[in-house]
């Protein structure tokens, strides 16, 4: 029986183990991917702007939590999995930080995708997924527009509740108690 034969031409999709295996073998090159419903989608270079805003919010979180004295930990670049996604949010706050592959999604608390070219995306899928999968509140930056959209309540696969905020402003973390940033301004 030929390859042809057992797979015939159409989309198929990926589980995380077969990311994972390809990832380790080196499929990827050095081009940064993630795995979103079943698809490798290859990431855009990260530019000035998303990288400072980024920065700037992982700073004033670590130092927040801090403050507070929270067992949270403010992780970049880190790697989530659910069933068939291993999303790269931009910022996430974990319980977990240590360990073996990718952060444990029950120990997330707050997630930030900061989005100098992926909006429609993180306020679209990527925010769908993370209220299916429970995450307690979620943060999308918007660089062009100049303004956060927070999100919490996951409820049926949704978020129930939201506000706005513009960069530069405080803004409060609505389920951590305490937590509390300056946001960067550009």
């Amino acid at each position: 029986m030929t390859l042809q034969e057992r797979l015939p031409p159409g989309k198929y999709r990926l589980r995380v183990d077969d990311y994972v295996r390809l990832a380790e073998a080196g499929a990827f090159g050095d081009q940064r991917t993630e795995l979103i419903e079943g698809d490798v989608i290859v990431m855009a270079p990260e530019f000035r702007p998303h990288a400072y805003v980024r920065d700037g919010v992982a700073y004033a979180l670590h130092a927040a939590l801090a403050a507070i004295g929270s067992d949270l930990h403010a992780s970049s670049g880190s790697v989530l999995v659910t069933n068939d996604t291993m999303p790269q949010p931009d910022i996430v706050l974990t319980r977990e930080p240590l360990g073996e592959g990718a952060i444990p999604l029950g120990s997330v608390a707050l997630l930030v995708e900061v989005s100098a070219t992926t909006l429609s995306n993180d306020m679209g899928l990527k925010r769908q997924i993370y209220a299916r999968n429970g995450v307690a509140e979620y943060w999308v930056i918007d660089v062009g527009g100049r303004l956060i959209h927070q999100f919490w309540s996951p409820e049926q696969g949704t978020y129930t509740q939201t506000r706005k905020a513009m960069l530069g402003e405080t803004l409060e973390a609505v389920t951590i108690a305490g937590l509390s940033i300056a946001t960067p301004t550009l």
